[in-house]
């Protein structure tokens, strides 16, 4: 079944094919995000869409607020997120860890593009870990490439490159990153472990391999228990 979020792709590849998103930036092809895929019933595709017909007005919102103090609001385009109204239509029980496999200015270019279909929620700049928002938590990131998990989770992504941790996986990233999911899993009480704080690679249904072999869990976790 095609994930309910994303339009279906004009053309169909063998399943066995890794299919990509790819960009072009003046010269260079940048390669970030799959397709998403869902594994969703017809009885939860039906469950999932009637509750946006019948709620009230989504509550106010202000112009380049964010969820995480300090974090620089850049938004990402409409197209790439839903609208929601989360945790009271859909729980938040994950966060889901992501690499861009791109430099920073090309992951927000990307995200901004309403042709890309996928943003996440959050990028960390791996020189000095600033964090920029440019999805509000309360919406749908399309991020996870799954649709249960895009409703169920918030996405981290992560400037770098999987195969070059000791360019990409800096001490400010790790420690920038960490900080910033605790502060989520006290906002939505989630509990610090590696059920509930996942690679992209984890998440049901997907091609992805990020945040790759070279992350350093046991480190993460740490910096995300001491935050807490």
């Amino acid at each position: 079944m095609e994930d309910q979020d994303h339009p279906p792709p004009r053309h169909r590849h063998r399943a066995s094919a890794r299919t990509r998103r790819a960009f072009l930036f003046g010269a260079g092809a940048v390669v970030l995000g799959g397709v998403c895929i869902a594994a969703a019933s017809a009885t939860d595709k039906i469950s999932r869409t009637l509750p946006s017909t019948l709620r009230g007005p989504l509550p106010a919102r202000k112009e380049g607020e964010v969820d995480q103090t300090g974090a620089e609001w850049i938004a990402a385009s409409d197209a790439n997120y839903r609208i929601a109204e989360r945790p009271d239509d859909y729980m938040i029980d994950r966060v889901v860890i992501h690499v861009t496999q791109s430099t920073y200015p090309v992951a927000l270019k990307v995200f901004e593009d309403p042709g890309h279909r996928a943003a996440a929620h959050y990028v960390v700049r791996a020189r000095d870990g600033h964090v920029t928002q440019m999805v509000r938590e309360l919406d749908v990131a399309y991020h996870a490439g799954n649709r249960e998990w895009n409703e169920r989770s918030i996405g981290i992504e992560h400037e770098g490159f999987v195969d070059a941790p000791d360019r990409w996986f800096t001490d400010a990233s790790y420690r920038a990153s960490a900080q910033l999911c605790a502060a989520i899993c006290a906002r939505y009480g989630i509990p610090v472990d590696r059920e509930h704080i996942v690679g992209h690679h984890e998440v049901p249904g997907t091609d992805h391999t990020d945040p790759g072999p070279y992350w350093d869990w046991d480190r993460y976790l740490r910096l995300v228990r001491a935050a807490v």
